[in-house]
């Protein structure tokens, strides 16, 4: 052990020392941490030194100009370089590279640069072939090529941007009004398909492609699908824990071939025990995501996002305003799912507005409906679309208290993004959550005759011992019906249940409005679609 401690504290030294004055070897630094510093003297006029890639080079007859760039800001590093030192240096190539950290004369285009005393190339770059030249690159060029298009200023700033926001996400849910929460990593490998729209990618074996296989053949001894929702088993969580959250992948096999959708995607989601009030769910959401911008805000890497013109947001003060509204508008409407549809009738009928959908209040809100609600019934703001018909929505949800033909459920639409997260109140009541399984279909029937022995409804509410995996005598199922893979779901509400709700929402769809990327092509770097998996 005491070994051990040695050789760490050795390290340790190795990576804080600072070179005494007159060493070969001037300290290591970030670009960012040298620009910086750059508004202060404790650089200037000191050797430093730093890994980087060539962004640009520009080479004159008697001076050399280099643009040098490490991933840790938007802002490049500028070196000024000897005709030979600059002689092999090409756009694209992995440098080290070391000097003098000098001011720049008044009126120069940057407050610094580098006065270069050495340069390695640690990594060639052919210009003839390498593809991201100086010139700019148009967003479906970049897409075919993601694992180059990180080294793009805009890519590597959506990065650095997600790891910001991960991070400060860790403390608004810990500082969070409902007394903290915990975050866990539910499977992301499931029998369940949350959503019941089919839409989900099967788990198999490569040497079981395209092979028929028997129920028991399987590798998990059951059909496996890749999870479409953490919900069900964040409930599971939230049983015990009480408030829970969760950034995981999530895989919908949709065909729909937009910016708007991917088949890979993250999404934020969080559950609450003993909730069971919908305008307190609402209330927390919105809370949570203002508190989430307000943190992330005076951030470096906010700042420079503020500096940046994208193909939706042309001047980068709109871009800051929207995230001011975010954190210090007023507070964001509430409007029923019935108010919604009568006002797009409305608009329809008077022919404010035309609609290649007729808003219908049993269809559901098309795309375009949503952008109107958000638009033009709310001035560009955010609102929770409230009380959605019971029939449209999944079997998990509790009905609302003043209409049993609605259910306690939001979506929050936001300008540009539309839908960006979705909620409720989920069905704690054992009985009523059976019923609506039964009524979406998801409870199988098992063909064998049952007449002599099975239990009848009004008899399964009887106390069991029996084990947990006992079809048998499960309460409230009709002779005959089986949970089958939701069974587990279903015990949660047989044994200490309790009212809770939760949400989830469109992580990478949040970033994009927070970065001001419709697509979510150029908000993911490594975007899955229909049709389309580079790398």
């Amino acid at each position: 052990m005491q070994a051990w401690r040695r050789s760490f504290a050795t390290s340790a030294a190795r990576l804080n020392h600072k070179p005494a004055a007159g060493t070969a070897r001037p300290a290591l630094l970030r670009c960012a941490q040298v620009l910086e510093q750059s508004g202060r003297s404790s650089l200037e006029d000191q050797k430093i030194r730093f890994n980087g890639f060539v962004r640009t080079v520009r080479k004159q007859k008697h001076i050399a100009f280099a643009s040098i760039t490490d991933g840790s800001t938007v802002q490049p590093v500028q070196a000024v370089m000897t005709p030979s030192q600059a002689a092999e240096l090409t756009t694209g190539a992995a440098v080290e590279i070391s000097g003098v950290w000098k001011a720049c004369p008044k009126g120069a285009p940057q407050n610094h640069e580098l006065q270069t005393t050495d340069v390695t190339i640690m990594g060639k770059a052919d210009t003839q072939t390498y593809p991201l030249q100086k010139k700019t690159h148009g967003p479906e060029f970049l897409r075919r090529m993601p694992h180059l298009r990180l080294r793009t200023r805009f890519s590597s700033l959506q990065s650095r941007f997600r790891s910001e926001c991960l991070y400060q996400l860790g403390n608004v849910f810990r500082s969070a009004p409902n007394g903290g929460f915990v975050q866990v990593h539910p499977p992301v490998i499931t029998s369940s398909d949350c959503e019941g729209a089919g839409e989900t990618f099967a788990v198999v074996p490569r040497e079981q492609l395209g092979s028929p296989v028997d129920e028991d053949q399987h590798f998990f001894r059951s059909p496996k699908y890749l999870s479409v929702s953490s919900q069900l088993h964040l409930e599971a969580y939230a049983a015990e824990l009480g408030n829970v959250w969760t950034v995981a992948p999530m895989f919908r096999a949709e065909t729909s071939d937009t910016p708007r959708h991917l088949s890979e995607f993250y999404m934020l989601e969080a559950e609450v025990n003993f909730m069971n009030s919908l305008d307190s769910l609402t209330d927390m959401v919105e809370h949570l995501l203002r508190d989430l911008t307000r943190r992330l805000y005076d951030t470096p890497v906010a700042q420079e996002i503020f500096t940046l013109k994208t193909p939706t947001i042309a001047h980068p003060e709109d871009l800051r305003q929207r995230w001011k509204d975010m954190i210090d508008g007023p507070k964001w409407r509430r409007m029923t799912y019935t108010e919604a549809i009568k006002h797009l009738q409305d608009a329809a009928n008077n022919r404010a507005t035309s609609f290649e959908h007729y808003p219908k209040w049993t269809s559901g809100l098309q795309l375009e409906h949503e952008k109107y609600i958000v638009d033009v019934l709310n001035d560009g703001q955010p609102v929770f679309v409230t009380d959605y018909p019971k029939a449209v929505k999944p079997f998990y949800m509790a009905p609302s208290p003043s209409n049993p033909t609605t259910v306690a459920c939001f979506d929050l639409l936001l300008p540009e993004v539309s839908e960006v997260a979705g909620g409720s109140i989920r069905e704690h009541r054992l009985p009523e959550l059976i019923a609506n399984m039964r009524e979406h279909g998801l409870i199988k029937r098992n063909h064998q005759d049952t007449t002599s022995t099975s239990t009848s409804t009004s008899t399964s509410t009887s106390t069991s011992t029996t084990s947990p995996d006992d079809k048998s005598s499960y309460p409230y199922l009709l002779p005959g019906e089986d949970l089958g893979h939701l069974q587990w779901y279903a015990d949660l509400r047989r044994w200490g249940t309790a009212p809770h709700g939760g949400f989830g929402l469109g992580f990478d769809r949040f970033l994009g409005y927070l970065t001001g990327i419709s697509s979510l092509r150029d908000v993911v770097a490594f975007p899955r679609h229909f049709g389309s998996a580079h790398c």
